[in-house]
């Protein structure tokens, strides 16, 4: 009756499959709304009136492969050189490309927030409760305090900002993201290992099977139909007060 019923890792896999599908298509769509709402159009095709311009004052294409430029004869190599480095010395340019990056960061940091906090917070908390997202939902787990204790919004807040968003999701995207830009290369690599392993030890490792979001709320992910879930402390030590308590009639008699 009170023991922790834990969820199988086959059903919590399914569900996280699930959830992730749904984030995917959500913060897709959160970015193409932010897109529009920056103008984020409008700044790229600036950038690339700039790229076109040199393009044609050097006769060259910035699109080419890496099998083409190596084709190239050297005098059309040292006009590629020539054209990058005067791109690269372009103030507008720079300027330009900066506002691009900083634009993509923060469409892809808010796209993915909004997709974490409606469907990892708003939807568990204030539709499906039991901390149940519309993956635990039809692989039948829920969500409750290590205690056996219902979730409360503060715990899901702590769970889905800081463990799914900020260390799970947000900084392995980063650690990409530089690893892309060569300002961490293999060290980035090594991080990125070293927060995999971590989830997978603590998965493997702890009683509950806790991933890292987990740990931080002091939550368990729990098989809906089997697991008693209370809705305070106090209620959960009354109920064992009075099974006890029945136990003990029925063997006195």
């Amino acid at each position: 009756m009170f023991d922790l019923q834990k969820a199988s890792m086959l059903k919590r896999a399914s569900a996280w499959l699930l959830d992730v599908i749904l984030l995917s298509v959500l913060a897709t769509g959160f970015a193409l709304l932010l897109s529009a709402a920056f103008g984020y159009d409008n700044y790229n095709d600036n950038l690339q009136r700039y790229y076109t311009e040199y393009e044609q004052l050097y006769g060259i294409d910035f699109n080419i492969s890496d099998e083409e430029y190596l084709a190239l004869g050297e005098e059309d190599r040292l006009r590629y050189a020539d054209a990058y480095a005067k791109l690269n010395d372009d103030a507008d340019v720079s300027r330009a490309f900066s506002i691009i990056i900083q634009l993509s960061l923060a469409i892809m940091s808010l796209s993915v927030l909004l997709a974490y906090m409606a469907l990892e917070f708003a939807i568990p908390v204030l539709w499906l409760k039991n901390g149940q997202t519309i993956g635990k939902k039809i692989f039948g787990l829920a969500v409750m305090r290590t205690d056996s204790v219902r979730v409360k919004p503060i715990a899901m807040l702590i769970r889905t900002l800081l463990g799914k968003y900020t260390i799970e999701t947000m900084a392995p995207l980063l650690i990409i993201f530089l690893i892309l830009f060569g300002s961490l290369g293999t060290v980035g690599l090594i991080m990125l290992a070293a927060l995999a392993l971590l989830q997978i030890v603590l998965i493997a490792a702890t009683h509950t099977n806790s991933a890292i979001h987990d740990i931080l709320a002091q939550t368990v992910v729990v098989d809906m139909e089997s697991q008693m879930i209370f809705d305070s402390a106090r209620e959960r030590e009354a109920r064992r007060r009075e099974y006890a308590e029945a136990d003990s009639v029925r063997w006195g008699q």
